[in-house]
């Protein structure tokens, strides 16, 4: 990752973490991924931007496997999310083989354009939902 791409991430993840977040997850319907902190071992509710296909719900991480959420998963793939103010748990799978700009036309409009400006390494997720 070249210096201006890690500025810019330091610079999103800040405003994310210490503003967007703690607004956008109290509102009912935002639509929040929870993963479980690989190292705290709590819930780590996020929102995201993303849409649900049959028994599967797809997001595109902006900052790949460097995002936190993304670093969860990989520790512990079981999570849920919060759809229409209803939870659902779900396995989630990190797909890199996936070309994640051609997803993100199929995701929210609002949320793919924040994607693709703010966003420096894609990285396509699907959660397959069990219940």
């Amino acid at each position: 990752m070249s210096r201006k791409a890690g500025l810019k991430q330091r610079i999103v993840t800040r405003f994310q973490r210490h503003l967007a977040n703690p607004l956008n997850r109290r509102l009912p319907f935002q639509t929040v991924l929870e993963t479980t902190g690989r190292t705290s071992g709590l819930p780590r509710p996020t929102p995201v931007g993303g849409r649900r296909v049959g028994d599967s719900f797809w997001i595109v991480s902006e900052f790949g496997f460097k995002s936190q959420y993304v670093r969860n998963i990989q520790a512990d793939p079981d999570v849920r999310v919060r759809i229409g103010g209803r939870w659902h748990h779900g396995t989630a799978h990190l797909l890199p083989e996936d070309d994640a700009v051609a997803r993100l036309r199929a995701l929210p409009r609002f949320n793919s354009a924040a994607v693709r400006a703010f966003g420096t390494d894609l990285l396509t997720v699907r959660v397959d939902l069990t219940d």
